[in-house]
């Protein structure tokens, strides 16, 4: 790419500004527009086709274990909000609520859905009789409301899309093990179609979902080293049931209240895949999530047979690959800018020269690599090379992580490394909210997680120096 051109120019380098970089990338890459609410944005069309792409692929995930696609109404009753104590308490603070319809007042505020769990529950209590009616798995396709007060396209907005799914279950065992399968549903989304490679483990009391039992979460962390909670699945044990009175007679006709879970994922995956592997030339998309994996650029197109090589190369990828062929006006410096802007796996330059010699070159969004490829197996070398892009970002992000983990056996140790280079900090914890209060306002950490796979670093807290057998995962978040 010519680094004169205006696209480039535009963009801050991530080692200068990254809060800067991100917003020009989000911008300069055609994902959203600001819109006149403050907070909000507009998904314009490469945006929501990124968010189409994840959402036709989780979905048959979804369905292929058993869960269906449901609509719940988007405004809850106050009353019906506060029938858990700890649920609303939890999201209380960024609540939006209408409390008008046309001119009349509404004789009972209208929350606008922060999350649907009260919703849910209120039609379990209705439709769940017998263990016959079990087990439900619904699935949601949504947008929410949360009153944010400082915002960023994609990682906070007022208004998001997301998934939420609820499921009811006769047995604890059943919730617990439902809980657990969904979160390495989400795990292996992640690694394996956003070659975004994730830690996977609990939440601590403190960080749970309010009002659940259990949460698990997948992390991820950024170029930058930030983390950012990629997925999360909450056990919601009985708790929910009891406040809302949700029960089924056994099959020893015995009265007994349900087991729920709920997990979700949002727009918000969208701002990870950007910060993960995004560059100073912009986003650097995932084979399988880009809206685009292969565009056709033909070089002097004015020439005989040019474009009808292109064309005829659009047919014959596009049975195979998502492909677009730019036969607009622009300059072939300005369309490389463009598309790498946009982060497009391969581009496909093909010339005169090319065609004589039965050949086109592929240049790999990734690392600028340039490839000879002979037209007569297109086909299987494009697939070959898209494979290698996706292992190759994975790998990459995978490296930063592990060159940004460390450990720590105090509060100032934790706070000196995270401030020297961001990342994630491996150390001890005895379990008490009051040291992990004291990482907060000491080191303006929080916990990521405490990981499923464990590891022998001390058997003190790091931060009071008692007796511990729980190491966490800290850093700072987006």
């Amino acid at each position: 790419m010519a680094k004169g051109d205006k696209n480039v120019e535009m963009i801050t380098s991530r080692d200068v500004d990254f809060a800067q970089w991100y917003t020009d990338v989000v911008k300069k890459a055609g994902l959203v527009e600001y819109s006149s609410v403050k907070g909000c944005v507009i998904l314009l069309p490469y945006g929501y086709a990124i968010w189409e792409m994840i959402k036709t692929e989780l979905d048959a995930r979804f369905k292929a274990v058993g869960n269906e696609n449901v609509y719940f109404p988007m405004f809850i009753p106050e009353s019906l909000l506060q029938r858990e104590k700890d649920h609303i308490e939890g999201f209380a603070p960024e609540v939006a609520w209408v409390t008008h319809g046309g001119d009349e007042e509404l004789e009972e505020r209208l929350c606008i859905r922060p999350t649907s769990e009260v919703l849910f529950c209120e039609y379990f209590a209705n439709a769940i009789q017998s263990h016959r009616d079990l087990p439900k798995k619904f699935n949601q396709w949504c947008s929410v409301v949360r009153w944010e007060k400082s915002t960023r396209p994609f990682l906070r907005t007022r208004e998001f899309m997301w998934q939420e799914g609820h499921t009811a279950h006769a047995t604890a065992e059943e919730a617990d093990a439902f809980t657990l399968m969904m979160l390495h549903l989400y795990a292996d989304f992640a690694e394996n179609y956003l070659a975004l490679p994730v830690l996977r483990g609990r939440k601590t009391e403190k960080e749970k979902f309010a009002g659940a039992k259990e949460t698990l979460t997948i992390e991820s962390m950024m170029h930058d080293g930030k983390a950012l909670q990629t997925a999360t699945s909450h056990n919601f044990g009985s708790d929910f049931a009891k406040a809302f009175d949700i029960t089924y007679t056994d099959k020893e006709n015995k009265l007994q209240h349900i087991h729920q879970t709920s997990w979700g994922l949002s727009t918000r995956l969208i701002g990870g895949i950007i910060m993960a592997h995004g560059d100073d030339n912009g986003l650097v998309l995932p084979p399988k999530i880009a809206p685009i994996q292969v565009v056709i650029i033909p070089i002097a197109s004015h020439k005989e047979g040019v474009l009808d090589k292109a064309y005829e190369l659009e047919n014959t990828l596009s049975r195979h690959f998502r492909v677009k062929l730019d036969v607009s006006d622009r300059t072939p410096g300005w369309k490389y800018a463009e598309y790498e802007m946009k982060g497009v796996p391969i581009r496909l330059e093909i010339g005169p020269k090319d065609i004589e010699k039965g050949q086109c070159v592929l240049v790999l969004r990734d690392n600028g690599e340039k490839i000879v490829a002979s037209l007569d197996n297109l086909v299987e070398e494009v697939q070959m090379r898209l494979y290698t892009i996706h292992k190759a970002i994975y790998e990459k992000a995978r490296k930063n992580r592990e060159n940004r983990t460390n450990t720590a056996f105090s509060i100032d140790e934790l706070r000196e490394k995270l401030d020297t280079a961001a990342g994630f900090v491996k150390a001890m914890w005895c379990g008490e909210r009051t040291c992990e209060d004291a990482v907060k306002e000491q080191a303006t950490a929080t916990s990521r997680l405490m990981p499923f796979v464990s590891e022998n670093i001390g058997d003190t807290c790091f931060v009071c120096g008692k007796p511990s057998d729980t190491l966490v995962v800290w850093g700072r978040a987006y």
